[in-house]
This record gives C-alpha cells, structure tokens and sequence, in this order.
C-alpha cells in the first residue's frame, strides 16, 4: 500500500501545502469520529471522474459503520453524487435517506475540505444508525463540538496548521470542556472533572473562568501563566500547543482548540487528561539515563587514567617485545574508551561506529613506528550500533588496522591501508586490505597463536557471532585482505 501522501498525489491534492494540509487533518481526525460517533473516510476526485479513498478512521466512542477497509476503494456513477456536490459548491452534503442497503444501516454527510480557498478533497462522516437511541448530554455536546469542527474544516480553519502529537493528544473520552466565547465553561465531562479534581480544584468548574481556575491551582506559577494563556488564546480563534500543568498530587496535559465555525457561536474546546504516571516514568527514564551516560563518562575516565599509566610504564621499559606489548594494550584500552566516551555524549545505547574509528585510526601513527607510512582510509560507514555491537567490532577493527600496519610494509616502505563498510542484505561485511607484501609462505590464519589475530577471532565469532576469512585481494591485487561477515548487523544501522 503506498503512503498517505502518495495517494493524495494522485487525485486532486497535487500542492505539497495542500498534501500537508490533508495529512495534519488525518493525523488529528480521531478527535472529530469520536466527537461525532461516526466513522471518517477522506476521499479524492480522479482524472476519470471517480473518487478513490486514500484514508480511513473508525470512531472509539460508538459501533462502527464500516467494518471493511475502505483505502483505496473506487466509486464512480450515483454513488459518488454527494462527493461531487461538496466538492463543486464547496458545502457539506447529506444524502437524503439512510443506505439500508449493507449490513449496517448507516447516514452519510461529506463534508469539503478547503485549504487555501480551494476544496482538495471531502471527507465522509458515515454513522452507525443501528445503535440510535436518546443521546445524552454529554452525547449531545459531542455532536454539538463535532458540527462546529466540521464547519472549520469545510472553512479551511481545522486542522491547525502545526502538526499534532496523535499518539500524546487528550481524546475526547479522556476528559471535555466546553468554554464560550469569553472562556467560560459551559459543560464539562465526568472524566474532565474527575482530572481537575485530581490536580486540585475543589469549586465547580462549570461557570468558572477556565483560564484562572487552572492557573490557581499549579504548583509552578509560571507554568500555570502559560496554560491559561492558551487557553485564553483559544478562545480568541488561535491554536496554542499542548501544556502539562501540575497540582499538588497530579499531572494534567491540557489542549485548547478554538471552535470558530462560521455563522455559529465562537468558543473553545479544552481536552484534558491525567497523565501523572506518565510524566513519573518520564521522569524516571531521564534519570536512569543520567545515571547510565554518567557510568560511561566514568569508565571512560578510569580506562583512560589505565591507559596513561601503562603508556608510562612502557617508557620505563628497556626490553623491546614488553614495551611493544605494554603499547599495543594502551591502544586497545584506549579504543575501548573511545567507545564509552560516546555513549557518555548519547542519549541512546547506541554508537556512531563511524565516529568512533576516526578517533582511534590516528592513534595508529602514534602507537607504531611504521604506522605513519601507511595511510589509512574508511571508505562507506558502518553507521550506529548497539553497544553490545559495536564495542568488540571497533576492537577487532582496531586489531586488524594495526596488524596491517605493522606486518604489511617493510622497513617503513610507504603503502595504504583501506577500511571498506559493504551491506549485503541484511549482513554486514567489513574489510580491512592493504598493497603491502602479501601473508607469508604457508601462513594459516586460523592456527595462528599471534595475540592479535587470537583476540580478533574471540571477538568476531563469540561476541559477534560472525566470521572471519583471511588472504590475498581478488583480482590479483598486491597486499592481504581481511573480511569480516556480522549476520543481521545491516539492518540495524540508522
């Protein structure tokens, strides 16, 4: 199925700010089925003279009146009559009589959508007649909401033009204020009392100024300034951003909507829900990752000190093979601090692998006498892994770097070394080559008791769960390549 926006680009809505339009009016028509008990279907005229569905919500709030998928549904002929009366006057249309016709007797309107003073598309509210009974007032009030918003869309003024939060945005169930043109309340939810009950509030919400009755009871002054200003803001016909305000024992996000329907009573819908818990997980989560990015500073720190005492101690050393040994272990404490001191700076379990070989190769130069001859370059990227990934890659990496600068070139010769980042499908594949002299006579990489080449080996296939292959670049080419294979490791670059 293609996306949303690629099917809008096929009827009428060919602008990218009309696309937009429609795509913010589908991130936030959950909101206008539940208000309206109605299934919403977004429809758009096609050069042929059909119309084609390209997106569809059913409401929480009531029985369904399309249990079938209708995206990407055709309907040409009588049946589309309503969708080209709205679209040509530019009026919502409602069909005359009920369709008894399916399994579920249902009541079309279609509604315009305008954007700009130019229809786009129209939007279908089908409503499950089945379930007809006496409404209640809250009922009531929803359809009253529900009319005003479908008012402002076939006007042009709904959706708000900045994105909404779909996934964080009060529903209506959540809690709904009803606020006339001067921020009065006029009818409040069950669930809305109940919220500003929790947050603090003791007086009746119905026919008091919203605006200061939240305001009052915040903890943080300011914060409860803010909120009553979008809330007075949406009673002036603005949209103001979703707002957490915070009594003495709860949490509440409160959304202001303005109701601006034209030739009716102008106002304000508030929808507000608790979300104590979830800003204490919140909170929580932002804790544990300080607590978590200030280990990583601090093994990084503590490697680093390691790593300075052993580059001392190998100064001190007059026997070559230990000062060597004791070097090529600061390189390798030195590139798992590296690692650690990028997780430190991120504010997810993950490494730019990238970035973390570019500091470790000029370490390279410094840690080998032959090293600066050889010049090392990355070609493609490997991009971010899991730590549990990334810290034995940049290790085993490292290892075959400088064994190919050391092993590779004789008595300095000059020579280059490549670092290759390939995908195949969902594998990663690394390779380490170099145009230097080739693997010795008989050399068998895996009976080889060299530490380094060892400590590849362990890090690739226990760590990794990889495999390691080692010899001579295809096509005839001077020098040794290494080939690293890591099983599913494609996939999880970003």
């Amino acid at each position: 199925m293609s996306s949303l926006s690629e099917r809008l680009t096929r009827g009428s809505a060919s602008q990218p700010a009309q696309i937009d339009h429609a795509r913010r009016l589908v991130a936030d028509w959950q909101l206008l089925a539940d208000l309206s008990f109605a299934d919403l279907t977004l429809w758009v005229p096609l050069a042929d003279g059909g119309w084609w569905c390209v997106a569809q919500v059913r409401p929480l709030t009531a029985p369904t009146s399309q249990p079938e998928d209708l995206v990407g549904a055709e309907v040409s002929g009588p049946a589309a009559e309503p969708f080209v009366v709205a679209h040509r006057d530019g009026r919502p249309v409602t069909e005359g009589e009920p369709d008894w016709s399916g399994s579920t007797p249902r009541r079309r309107e279609v509604v315009p959508v305008r954007h700009d003073g130019v229809v786009v598309a129209v939007l279908a509210r089908d409503t499950n007649l089945a379930a007809t009974r006496a409404p209640s007032t809250l009922e009531l009030t929803y359809l009253d909401i529900a009319a005003d918003l479908c008012l402002m869309v076939s006007a042009g003024t709904f959706p708000p033009e900045k994105l909404v939060d779909a996934e964080m945005s009060p529903r209506a169930g959540d809690g709904l204020v009803r606020l006339n043109s001067t921020g009065c309340a006029v009818y409040a939810s069950p669930n809305a009392l109940s919220a500003y009950r929790r947050i603090g509030v003791r007086g009746d919400v119905v026919g008091a100024d919203l605006a200061r009755l939240t305001r009052d009871v915040a903890v943080d002054r300011v914060a409860g300034e803010a909120v009553a200003a979008g809330i007075r803001a949406a009673a002036a016909g603005r949209f103001p951003d979703p707002m957490d305000v915070e009594g003495a024992t709860a949490t509440m996000l409160v959304r202001a909507l303005p109701l601006q329907a034209p030739g009716e009573e102008a106002g304000a819908l508030v929808l507000v829900r608790d979300v104590t818990d979830v800003r204490r997980r919140d909170r929580a989560l932002l804790t544990k990752d300080a607590t978590i990015r200030e280990i990583h500073h601090r093994v990084k720190n503590n490697l680093q000190t390691v790593a300075a005492l052993l580059r001392l101690q190998a100064r001190r050393m007059t026997e070559p093979a230990a000062r060597e040994a004791l070097e090529e272990s600061v390189r390798r404490v030195s590139s798992i601090a590296v690692v650690h001191e990028t997780l430190a700076g991120s504010r997810e379990d993950v490494v730019d692998v990238d970035d973390v070989l570019d500091q470790v190769l000029p370490m390279l130069g410094d840690l080998t006498s032959v090293g600066p001859a050889a010049r090392t370059r990355r070609i493609g990227q490997i991009g971010e892994l899991p730590s549990v990934t990334a810290t034995p890659l940049v290790l085993a990496v490292t290892e075959l770097l400088h064994n190919a600068a050391e092993h590779a070139f004789r008595d300095g010769a000059p020579g280059s070394i490549e670092l290759v980042a390939e995908r195949d499908g969902e594998d990663l594949v690394v390779r380490v080559r170099d145009d230097g002299r080739g693997l010795p006579e008989g050399f068998d990489p895996v009976a080889s008791d060299g530490l380094g080449l060892q400590i590849v080996r362990t890090l690739v296939t226990s760590e990794l769960d990889g495999t390691l292959v080692m010899g001579p670049p295809a096509g005839d080419r001077p020098g040794t390549e290494v080939v690293l294979t890591l099983p599913g490791a494609g996939r999880l670059r970003r």
